[in-house]
């Protein structure tokens, strides 16, 4: 099928449009050449000639998480995975112009931590994502791709040297665009000056990112989760706003609380 899908794609392809498939599947692979290895070649030879993939993965059970990020990743596209009607109609409708179109290519950031302010610091998330420090400014290396009004955040937990002022990071963003094949990058540095001190008076869009953040690490058990709970966070969670998205992430809170029982 996704043979298929790529001969129509080269033979309908124009420059001048978005040449994209969207591969609307469980990730189980089995007619042809089901080895992922071979799929997977195909896919990156496909994005290199223009043609990228979206992804957007269904099913429960046997469902293969793994290989349909990988082909999104290896596709120069997204994925994404619906639970439901409302999932549907956010990826398909809502979001569909940022599904579809492109605004940066290969996009990475990098945060140096300043060691004289910074004692420790973890990222959270993005472990299958990382890329090499001496690789940021490699634009031969493949990276991640933004749709228009899409927005990527990444959390880090950082221990700060105690009483120490000045320079707590600097964060660099860098990216091809599209269009032009312009690569552009920008920094910006943040001051301890600049951290709330305490939790509380961040900002709510801040508060709901690291509710999310520590609802993942207690979904996959992490090592980082001992003085949390899904309580906490549903706590957390409540206090931002109660917009429909948050309100559909306190019912799966309240579903992942109870199976934990």
């Amino acid at each position: 099928g996704l043979r298929l899908a790529y001969e129509m794609a080269t033979a309908n392809y124009d420059e001048d449009r978005i040449n994209r498939l969207i591969l609307l599947s469980d990730g189980v692979a089995n007619v042809g050449a089901t080895g992922p290895d071979t799929i997977l070649e195909t896919v990156r030879v496909q994005a290199r000639e223009g043609i990228t993939l979206t992804t957007v993965g269904f099913g429960m059970g046997n469902f293969n998480d793994v290989l349909m990020e990988q082909l999104a990743n290896d596709g120069d596209g997204q994925y994404f995975y619906v639970d439901g009607a409302v999932e549907a109609e956010r990826v398909f409708v809502n979001d569909l112009t940022g599904t579809l179109l492109t605004i940066a290519r290969d996009a990475k950031i990098q945060v140096e931590f300043n060691p004289q302010t910074v004692e420790a610091y973890r990222l959270m998330g993005y472990e299958n994502r990382d890329v090499a420090d001496e690789d940021f400014r490699n634009d031969e290396v493949d990276a991640g791709e933004i749709g228009a009004g899409h927005a990527v955040t990444a959390l880090y937990e950082v221990v700060p040297v105690q009483g120490a002022q000045g320079v707590l990071a600097t964060a660099r963003l860098r990216w091809e665009d599209p269009a032009s094949g312009q690569v552009t990058e920008i920094e910006q540095a943040f001051s301890r000056d600049e951290v709330h001190e305490t939790f509380e008076e961040a900002s709510a869009t801040f508060r709901l990112s690291t509710a999310v953040a520590a609802f993942a690490d207690l979904l996959s058990e992490g090592a980082w989760v001992q003085n949390t709970d899904f309580e906490t966070v549903h706590a957390v969670v409540r206090s931002t706003t109660q917009d429909a998205v948050v309100l559909e992430l306190l019912a799966l809170i309240d579903i992942a609380a109870s199976l934990s029982e």
